[in-house]
């Protein structure tokens, strides 16, 4: 059966930065029911507490944070790379494990944002940009979307499954 990583807070688990929670969304519970998804919040799974201090990437590359140009720096200034980098590889690891090829993840966020992610000022401008899991998963071939791309993730399901 094709698994398809999906971002906790996208599932209603209370584990965003804020404490909050983003979901659930109808088409990830018929996955969920399906027995489809593997839940994974990297920011907690790489150690992160919750809630915790928002964090940014300086230019919201995390492909850089990747190469070890750029910190994921939190609006204390404290530089939490290392667990974004950890959980990250914890995502890897289960795409690797589970034989994943799709990943629905939050939006905008630094480790999970496949579009935009925050450019690092906390000012809320966002730019062009993949979050730090988001960036690695891309790299090793799996198609990252976020829940704003439902429809487009149920297709590439579809034709996942028809292969």
């Amino acid at each position: 059966m094709e698994k398809i990583l999906v971002s906790r807070c996208l599932l209603g688990h209370r584990v965003r930065y804020d404490g909050g929670a983003s979901g659930p969304f109808d088409v990830l519970q018929q996955w969920l029911d399906e027995g489809r998804v593997v839940p994974l919040c990297p920011e907690v799974a790489g150690g992160l507490p919750t809630p915790r201090a928002p964090a940014e990437i300086a230019g919201g590359q995390g492909v850089r944070v990747l190469d070890g140009e750029v910190a994921v720096v939190t609006a204390d200034g404290e530089d939490v790379s290392a667990q974004f980098l950890s959980g990250a590889h914890q995502a890897l690891d289960q795409v690797r494990e589970h034989g994943i090829r799709i990943a629905v993840l939050k939006a905008n966020s630094p480790s999970c944002g496949n579009l935009l992610t925050y450019d690092g000022t906390f000012s809320g401008v966002k730019v062009r940009g993949e979050g730090v899991t988001a960036a690695l998963l891309k790299r090793h071939g799996v198609k990252v979307f976020s829940e704003l791309q439902l429809p487009e993730a149920a297709a590439a399901l579809m034709a996942l499954i028809k292969e």
